[in-house]
């Protein structure tokens, strides 16, 4: 397959059959929904409606035989952010059918080259890079050309073969 897509959310309309995250930060708190993180941090409950439009992206997904799945690497004790996205993001993510794992890196060494950093892997093929300014702040993907898939794929599968089920982890460690 070759990809002609050249941005990130051409690739989420047009994957076939998998798309796979890699997550290695531990505060995306300035990208994303920072108006649900601040309701977090300030101790509000979550409210009803979260993520609803992922939601539907994801169910929509899944209903029509596409896997959404994600390994974070992460070290304990949690961040803030952490709390917020595993506790509000990846629980109720996955009630539409996104499936998430935890590499959890606490007092071991992470088996991941020390140079990788999040990506999307689009039906084993497409790669897209991530950018973060120091901060944390989201700058944009790289959809990368399909022939430098070989080591997203590489990095997808260790992090699987290390990693464990969301839930099995969150029951243990969750906050």
């Amino acid at each position: 397959m070759i990809s002609l897509a050249r941005s990130l959310g051409e690739l989420f309309d047009t994957f076939e059959h998998e798309a796979f995250r890699l997550e290695t930060l531990a505060d995306y708190s300035r990208s994303g929904n920072t108006d649900a993180y601040q309701e977090f941090a300030e101790g509000r409950d979550k409210p009803a409606d979260y993520n609803a439009d992922w939601l539907t992206e994801v169910r929509d997904y899944v209903d029509s035989g596409r896997r959404l799945y994600r390994v974070h690497v992460l070290t304990r004790p949690l961040t803030s952010y952490l709390r917020f996205e595993l506790g509000w993001g990846y629980a109720t993510n996955a009630t539409a059918g996104e499936e998430f794992f935890i590499l959890d890196v606490t007092g071991r060494a992470n088996p991941l080259p020390g140079d990788i950093g999040d990506f999307w892997l689009f039906d084993s093929t497409t790669p897209a890079t991530m950018r973060y300014d120091p901060d944390g702040r989201f700058l944009g993907a790289d959809v990368l050309p399909d022939d430098q898939s070989a080591e997203f794929v590489s990095c997808r599968d260790t992090a699987l073969a290390h990693a464990v089920p969301f839930a099995d982890w969150w029951a243990k460690y969750g906050e």
